[in-house]
């Protein structure tokens, strides 16, 4: 059977149009479900297109890593996560790929380990597109901009629903999330995850270090506890129980969040969806956003349009980290280390005569 030749998406650029090559438009990278048909790498890339003003908002001059899903989402794939899932069947592309175009453009970023790397940092829509053609679904933006990669000029707040709690329960957390923000004097900015979850972005002012808007983040979560019952700040899944998680390790150096207008790798492609606060209020099932339906959202205009026209003190939320003792919480088990943390150990597994009092193991 002969190859479908490639295809082309035209896309602005800063000089004019640019044609964007797509091979094997035809590939399915989506089945059909029962309220969606089947999507073709074509389609994907044309999907990008579309919600360009959005998604340039969110990723425009932030290092990015790629969630490449090359051979279509199936029931059963894995993403990779580690060297150990070498055969997985998605991974996630940190280092600029090999025949990337003349115009896309890198920025050097550090991982925790102190290595570093060329990360893409897209300028123009053309660079994303020509990302869905290299299989990318799902867009994971550092919250830096290229300028300075070392100062986040947002605050990520991640609520992640636990088993025997479901999306709604995220969507009322964040109505408490949004009151608490605005008691401080933020303003925040609300997406569905493409999943279970809900995402709430505040911009910040680039003047702290990513431990400062982690500790930002503990201490907001913190406070959110506080206010109900239904918040869980736990690191260890076996404390969670039925709640919703506020992963404030999503602020730590190399962690990323699915960008808003991200298609996620889930049957029906569906998309992190920004909303009004109004509107996520009203929202029961977050699938209904999807590649089919959201880039008419987009035409009548973006939920996020003025997330930029103000940053934000991050001052208050250290604050409330202070009051609440600055004690510090664990971080990913992939990071070095880290001043006060407490130890790595499962509570429960840990033997108290095996860890001294700064959460370093004993040895004998």
């Amino acid at each position: 059977m002969p190859k479908t030749p490639a295809a082309e998406v035209v896309v602005p650029g800063p000089d004019g149009d640019r044609a964007v090559r797509v091979s094997s438009p035809d590939r399915v990278i989506y089945e059909a479900t029962e309220r969606t048909p089947e999507v073709t790498k074509l389609m994907v890339a044309e999907y990008v297109a579309s919600v360009g003003d959005g998604l340039m908002r969110a990723l425009r001059d932030r290092p990015t890593a790629l969630e490449r899903w090359t051979s279509g989402v199936r029931p059963g794939m894995k993403l990779a996560t580690g060297p150990q899932d070498k055969n997985a069947d998605a991974f996630y592309q940190k280092r600029v790929p090999q025949g990337a175009p003349d115009y896309l453009e890198a920025v050097e970023i550090t991982f925790p380990s102190g290595r570093k790397a060329e990360e893409i940092c897209p300028t123009e829509i053309a660079v994303p597109v020509w990302c869905a053609h290299m299989g990318a679904l799902t867009f994971h933006p550092w919250p830096v901009r290229r300028d300075d990669v070392d100062r986040p000029d947002e605050l990520r707040i991640d609520l992640d629903p636990q088993p025997g709690t479901t999306f709604t329960d995220a969507v009322r957390v964040a109505g408490v999330a949004r009151e608490l923000l605005e008691e401080l004097g933020l303003r925040g900015f609300a997406k569905t995850s493409g999943n279970r979850g809900v995402h709430v972005f505040v911009r910040i002012e680039p003047r702290w270090e990513f431990v400062d808007v982690r500790h930002a983040a503990i201490g907001f979560g913190r406070e959110l506890e506080q206010r109900d019952d239904g918040v869980t700040t736990a690191w260890w899944k076996e404390e969670r129980g039925q709640r919703i998680f506020v992963d404030f390790n999503q602020n730590c150096r190399d962690r990323t969040i699915a960008s808003a207008y991200s298609l996620r790798p889930i049957p029906g492609a569906p998309v992190s969806t920004p909303m009004s606060w109004e509107e996520l209020a009203g929202v029961t099932d977050p699938g209904e956003f999807n590649l089919f339906t959201v880039p008419e959202r987009i035409a009548d205009g973006d939920p996020w349009a003025g997330i930029d026209d103000e940053h934000y003190s991050i001052e208050p939320l250290l604050a409330l980290f202070e009051e609440q003792g600055a004690v510090e919480l664990n971080y990913p088990p992939d990071y070095p280390k880290m001043p006060g943390e407490p130890p790595r150990v499962q509570p429960s597994k840990k033997v108290a005569a095996h860890w001294d009092a700064e959460g370093n193991r004993v040895t004998e």
